[in-house]
C-alpha cells in the first residue's frame, strides 16, 4: 500500500498545474488572455463546468468490427452521468476521502457510472475449460469519478474509484441472450470464467490531460498519463486528437482514458458539431485480473512471466452532435496481445456506438 501511494504521489508530482486553483472561472484555455491563438466557442467553460447535466449510454461489442469477430473483449455496457461538484453524496465519499488523503484539490465535476463488460476465448462454443486460450472473465461495476479542471493551464487531474464482482453469472447470461436474438454461436464455457461465482473488486485511477497547443474550433491535440491500481494495474501515457467542426470543451472528450467500457462514454454541448478523432496509448501493465484473477482459483488463469506487460493501444471514430442535445458516436479500438504464447497470443479488437444527451 505504501509504495501504490508512493506511486500516486510521484504521479501528482509530475502532473500538478502549478499554483493556478481548479476553479469555474469564466478565464480559460480559449481566451486570448490564455493562448493568445484559440478561438472562442460558443459555449464558455464557466457554463460548461457549473450547469453539469449529462447524461451518456455507451455499447462495446466485437461484432461492430468489420470481419465480424466473437472473440477476446467481447462486449460492454455502461451509463454515465456527469453532475455538479456540490452535489456531494454518499456515493462520493470513498472516492473523495481517497483524493484528501492524496492531497488532491477540491472537485470541478463529478460522474457516476454504472457497467459491465465480459471477456470469451475464440472458440466459444467449446464447453470446456482451454489453457491455450484466454479465460471467461467479466466485471459487473458502480464507478464515481471527480475532475479538476485548470483552465489558466490546460489541464485535468481526474480521479476514478470503480468497485464492482467479478464473475457473476449476468455477463454471460445477457451474451447468451444477445446470440439466440441474433440466431448466432451459444456460448458454453461460462462456468469457467475468473472467479465464478462472483468476487469483489476494486480500481482507484488518476489521470492528468494536458493541451499541447491552444484548441481551436477545427483542431485539439491532448496527451494524458495516468495510473491504476487494482484488478487492473498499470501506468499508461496516451495522446488524442480529433478535428473537424468542434463546439464542445476539450476536456469533455478523454478517450484515452477508457478502460474497456468503463469511462468510454463522452460528453458534448447543446450545439451541432462533428469530428473524427484518433489516438495511441503506451501501457506498462503490471496486473490484469481479467487474465490472471485475484485470490479464488479458476479453470483458466495466467501468471505474470506469461504475459506481456508492454501494450500498444490505438483508436479512431466519428462524433456528431445535435443542436438538441442529443450526440451519437461509433469508434474502433484495440490493443496488442498481452499473452506470449497459446491460442490467446492475438491482438484484441472491438467497436462501440456511444449515445449521449446534454440536458443543461
Amino acid at each position: 500500500m505504501k509504495q501504490l501511494l508512493r506511486w500516486f504521489g510521484a504521479l501528482m508530482v509530475l502532473s500538478g498545474p502549478g499554483n493556478v486553483v481548479a476553479d469555474s472561472r469564466e478565464a480559460s484555455v480559449f481566451a486570448e488572455a490564455s493562448f493568445p491563438n484559440a478561438t472562442l466557442p460558443k459555449a464558455t467553460l464557466a457554463h460548461d463546468i457549473r450547469a453539469c447535466d449529462r447524461w451518456a449510454v455507451g455499447f462495446d461489442n466485437d461484432f461492430l468490427v468489420p470481419g465480424s469477430r466473437d472473440q477476446d473483449y467481447t462486449y460492454g455496457l455502461s451509463l454515465l452521468h456527469i453532475y455538479d461538484a456540490e452535489d456531494t453524496g454518499a456515493p462520493a465519499q470513498p472516492l473523495e476521502w481517497i483524493d484528501n488523503l492524496l492531497g488532491l484539490d477540491k472537485a470541478t465535476r463529478r460522474g457516476l457510472e454504472f457497467g459491465l463488460y465480459g471477456f470469451t476465448p475464440e472458440d466459444i462454443e467449446n464447453p470446456a475449460a482451454n489453457p491455450e486460450d484466454r479465460p471467461y472473465a467479466s466485471l459487473v461495476y458502480a464507478s464515481t469519478r471527480s475532475e479538476r479542471i485548470y483552465p489558466l493551464t490546460g489541464t485535468v487531474i481526474s480521479s476514478q474509484l470503480t468497485v464492482g464482482v467479478l464473475g457473476l453469472d449476468l455477463v454471460g447470461d445477457l451474451q447468451k441472450g444477445l446470440h439466440s436474438v441474433l440466431d448466432g454461436d451459444a456460448p458454453q464455457g461460462w462456468r469457467h470464467q475468473i472467479s465464478d461465482g462472483g468476487e469483489p473488486t476494486l480500481r482507484y485511477s488518476l489521470a492528468r490531460q494536458q493541451l499541447l497547443s491552444a484548441p481551436t474550433n477545427s483542431v485539439e491535440v491532448k496527451h494524458t498519463q495516468s495510473i491504476s491500481a487494482g484488478y487492473i494495474t498499470e501506468a499508461s501515457w496516451g495522446l488524442n486528437f480529433r478535428t473537424g467542426h468542434l463546439n464542445s470543451a476539450w476536456h469533455n472528450f478523454h478517450p484515452e482514458q477508457a478502460s474497456y467500457a468503463e469511462t468510454s462514454a463522452q460528453l458534448n454541448n447543446r450545439s451541432v458539431e462533428r469530428f473524427f478523432w484518433a489516438g495511441i496509448a503506451v501501457k506498462a501493465r503490471l496486473y490484469n485480473a481479467f487474465l490472471q484473477g485475484q485470490w479464488r482459483d479458476s479453470a483458466v488463469e495466467y501468471s505474470s512471466g506469461d504475459l506481456r506487460h508492454l501494450v500498444l493501444e490505438a483508436w479512431a471514430g466519428y462524433t456528431h452532435g445535435f443542436a438538441n442535445g442529443f450526440f451519437i458516436s461509433y469508434g474502433l479500438r484495440g490493443h496488442t496481445s498481452e499473452l506470449r504464447h497459446g491460442d490467446g497470443d492475438r491482438n484484441v479488437v472491438w467497436g462501440g456506438v456511444m449515445i449521449g444527451h446534454n440536458l443543461e
